[in-house]
């Protein structure tokens, strides 16, 4: 457990999780580890847990959804090698942290949330904090986001079983898209390059994540 939060302590708790959780563990994306500086996580937890934001662990958001961990996050970002001039997707908005990571990393971000009251409560929390480089929309995680594809990146936060067809069609030549894949206890962190139209494969590290759940979005 934490400390009680202060909200003029912020800065120092996140510069503390850049040097302990990430540099130390060998984040060394200077972009990431910036804009992770920057990101108040505490704006994107309930309120209840802000005192445990910058802990090194995921915190319930609600809905069976979590923010996931900080480390987890970074390592994510940096195998994807994001560029400023970037269009990026993202499954599964979820709190909006990641979102607002995307933005400082991005030049455009459209992200899809499944659940409606997490997806206004993220877009409410971006626009407050002056995120304005996003679009987010209420859907099916597996259908993406035809209508503004192709994109450079694609970003799963939820595991699957297998790479979602849909989501490779819509990335472009020379394009990433990291997912984790796996049953349900226990994923593998993948990065799929889109080459010659045909994916090619690597595989990082273990993690953990909810499952992206396929069908209608709920409307809350």
């Amino acid at each position: 457990m934490g400390f009680p939060f202060q909200h003029d302590s912020s800065e120092q708790q996140r510069e503390e999780m850049v040097r302990v959780q990430l540099a130390e563990r060998g984040i060394r994306d200077l972009r990431v580890l910036d804009a992770m500086r920057q990101v108040p996580r505490h704006e994107f937890v309930p309120e209840t847990l802000r005192q445990d934001a910058y802990e090194d662990h995921p915190l319930p958001i609600g809905e069976g959804q979590t923010i996931s961990q900080p480390y987890i996050v970074a390592a994510m970002l940096e195998h994807l090698g994001l560029r400023a001039t970037d269009r990026i997707l993202e499954v599964g908005t979820g709190s909006g942290y990641v979102t607002a990571l995307l933005s400082l990393l991005c030049s455009e971000v459209y992200s899809v949330e499944r659940h409606a009251q997490l997806a206004a409560v993220a877009e409410s929390t971006l626009h407050r904090l002056k995120y304005r480089n996003v679009r987010i929309r209420v859907g099916d995680g597996y259908e993406g986001w035809a209508e503004y594809a192709p994109f450079d990146a694609i970003l799963v936060s939820a595991a699957t079983s297998e790479m979602p067809p849909a989501l490779f069609d819509q990335l472009r030549e020379g394009g990433r898209m990291m997912v984790p894949i796996g049953p349900p206890f226990s994923q593998e962190l993948q990065l799929i390059s889109k080459v010659s139209g045909q994916a090619e494969v690597k595989i990082l590290e273990g993690c953990r994540f909810v499952p992206l759940v396929e069908g209608a979005a709920d409307s809350g």
